[in-house]
């Protein structure tokens, strides 16, 4: 543990906060005579990328040591300053158990995004330098970081919008193959469409109850707000987030949007990006609408376990037909936040806590799988399936030994095997159905955890197939082209996230004594 001071604490995550927004104004200058150094211009903006993103990491760290575990749910490292009064809108900055871990998964995506494009930029036809790219990125950890330290509504939706547009033209100028740029149009008309929802039903709260701020608002419980008003407000609110999540049937989006991103744009759209639209359920819906999260429960319950069946028969459909690779994890997305939407639905605390987990391990494992698929298309040359499984496929075991183990561990972990991170969150979602908030259909949340259940069985098989097609596929014949085996580099990239994966799984109280003080205080009428 680190002894902060309260200042000292709020320094730091302001800094935090600002820096990478410094950085990118930064990565767009030549660099000062005295930090060039070898590689030309080019080699010294990826490094800048590294430098100012690892500094992010340490200073969250820093903030993660000097958290006083003892008071959890309450908000520290706070700033609460006045921005616009006419309004009550407030530049509101904290982190408490529920914000701390996310912004420290996101950090640390971010630096591992940044230390791979330095060790592998990414290039192709007409791409930009990575001045751009660099300066794009850190722009996206600004807002990634943002969303999940303010606590005022209009700084959330702000921060939220942030991050469309440097994902856009990452996905559209870095990203792979002719329909790049109809993917990116794609992401953000989805989201755009929703946040003009969401943002109506901001409006409505703040407007109703007085006040943006989103601290009073949880504590108020919607008090303020008549049962009309919290159930408008959570349609128009949830739809918004929900795109994002994504809910099946909003999450047409995704698949394409991963497809067609470059691997940075992938592992930080499935560990932070999806993440922003649950966090938003959790902190913002939950508490300050909480009649209006009651009646629209066991609908979000019921698109929840569509979208656990759907995304893992999507996967088996893909892995029989020999698809893309990218797009199968992208599809299984679909289902695993399934399960975090099943425990923001049943409204208890074993199942928000469940929800809050499970998007933990959600952003480490399929993060770190969408780095190891990266790694075989660079190997390989792609990432379809049939290829992979053919008779001149990637054969992993035999032919890159360490990278076909890990790409093995990441689709254990992934499917929920005990002792990985992947198994508590979606066990805690499960447990929460069992025993639904007050209110709530039982008989209804036990048929949506018979779907889920099956939902595991589903994604245990995809999974398996996965593994055996391209990791345990026929050697190639005698003459075949070699396959390097995992570099320094990438140890260095995967490696923080295998020793999340293991530590989560065997030690959940790390993340649960977090979360379960701040969700006693969101939902302080339960009592399960």
């Amino acid at each position: 543990m680190i002894t902060l001071s309260g200042t000292a604490q709020q320094t730091l995550l302001l800094v935090a906060l600002a820096l990478p927004l410094v950085g990118a104004l930064a990565a767009l200058l030549p660099a000062p005579p005295g930090l060039r150094g070898p590689g030309g211009p080019d080699r010294d903006v990826l490094r800048h990328g590294v430098t100012v993103t690892g500094a992010v990491l340490a200073m969250t760290l820093v903030l993660a040591f000097a958290f006083d575990h003892a008071r959890a749910g309450a908000v520290q490292a706070e700033t609460d300053v006045a921005w616009v009064p006419a309004w009550d809108v407030r530049l509101h900055v904290g982190v408490d158990g529920i914000s701390l871990p996310l912004l420290v998964m996101t950090a640390l995506l971010t630096f591992l995004a940044a230390l791979h494009a330095y060790f592998r930029p990414p290039t192709g036809p007409g791409t930009p330098g990575p001045r751009a790219f660099v300066a794009l990125l850190l722009l996206l950890e600004t807002g990634m970081l943002a969303t999940f330290a303010v606590l005022d509504l209009v700084l959330f939706f702000l921060a939220f919008e942030t991050v469309l547009i440097p994902m856009y033209f990452l996905i559209a100028r870095w990203g792979n193959g002719a329909e790049r740029a109809a993917a990116a149009w794609k992401f953000v008309l989805y989201t755009v469409l929703g946040s003009v929802l969401m943002l109506l039903g901001l409006l409505l709260v703040g407007l109703r109850a007085g006040t943006f701020d989103m601290i009073s608002l949880a504590q108020a419980q919607g008090s303020g707000l008549t049962r009309t008003t919290q159930i408008v407000a959570v349609l128009a609110i949830g739809l918004g987030l929900a795109v994002k999540a994504p809910m099946w049937p909003l999450h047409s989006w995704l698949p394409a949007a991963h497809t067609a991103a470059p691997t940075v744009g992938s592992v930080l759209l499935a560990g932070v990006l999806l993440k922003m639209g649950t966090y938003g359920l959790v902190r913002i819906a939950l508490p300050v609408a909480p009649e209006g999260m009651r009646f629209f429960a066991p609908y979000l319950g019921a698109f929840a376990v569509v979208g656990i069946v759907y995304g893992s028969l999507a996967c088996l459909a893909l892995v029989r037909a020999g698809g893309d690779l990218k797009r199968l994890i992208a599809y299984s997305s679909v289902g695993h936040m399934g399960f975090v939407l099943l425990g923001v639905a049943t409204m208890t605390h074993a199942g928000v806590n469940g929800a809050l987990f499970a998007g933990i391990a959600h952003g480490l494992i399929t993060g770190l799988l969408f780095f190891l698929v990266g790694a075989v298309k660079e190997r390989t040359g792609t990432t379809d399936i049939g290829a992979l499984a053919g008779e001149a496929g990637a054969a992993l075991y035999g032919r890159a030994p360490r990278l076909g183990g890990l790409l093995a561990f990441a689709a254990v972990a992934s499917l929920g095997l005990p002792g990985l991170a992947g198994f508590w969150g979606e066990l805690l979602a499960m447990l929460g159905a069992f025993h639904p908030g007050d209110g709530l259909s039982r008989p209804a949340f036990l048929t949506y955890l018979a779907v889920a259940a099956l939902g595991t069985l589903l994604t245990a098989a995809y999974l398996l197939l996965v593994v055996r097609r391209v990791c345990m596929g026929p050697t190639p014949a005698e003459g075949a082209k070699p396959l390097p085996d995992l570099a320094g580099h990438e140890y260095a990239v995967y490696g923080p996230l295998v020793a999340l994966t293991v530590l989560a799984g065997l030690w959940p109280a790390v993340l649960v004594n977090l979360t379960d003080p701040a969700v006693q205080l969101l939902l302080p009428g339960v009592v399960r």
